[in-house]
């Protein structure tokens, strides 16, 4: 399946979709904060990024425009995973170069679904 990259700072939530992303065939890699997240999409190219928003040293939103800035890793689909569900947070995390948006608490089979959607958005056409 897919290298998955989790920037998560909450031990609850990283350990619960670690281990479902692992039982799910996907190989899991996670980041605590937005600066070690940058370092790990840099030096292990994942295939996708799921990034909370609200994280230590660096927020996840400038951790995303980072990224975008970066020509090797600009294309990288990233789902924004956050507690934040008000009207214009979609559209903040949109704005920051999100590929989608997900809301906690997390729906895995919701989930699961923005996932297979962007990385076959991604794949090269047959």
């Amino acid at each position: 399946m897919a290298r998955l990259l989790l920037v998560e700072d909450h031990e609850e939530i990283w350990d619960f979709l670690s281990r479902r992303l692992k039982r799910k065939g996907h190989d899991v890699s996670l980041a605590f904060d937005g600066r070690s997240g940058l370092d790990k999409a840099r030096a292990e190219s994942p295939d996708l990024i799921l990034m909370d928003v609200n994280l230590p040293i660096l927020d996840g939103y400038s951790a995303v425009r980072e990224l975008r800035s970066d020509p090797q890793r600009a294309d990288v689909p990233v789902i924004a995973l956050t507690a934040h569900a008000m009207a214009g947070d979609r559209e903040k995390a949109m704005a920051a170069g999100c590929t989608d948006y997900h809301p906690k608490p997390i729906d895995f089979s919701r989930l699961i679904e923005q996932i297979d959607a962007a990385l076959a958005d991604r794949a090269p056409n047959a």
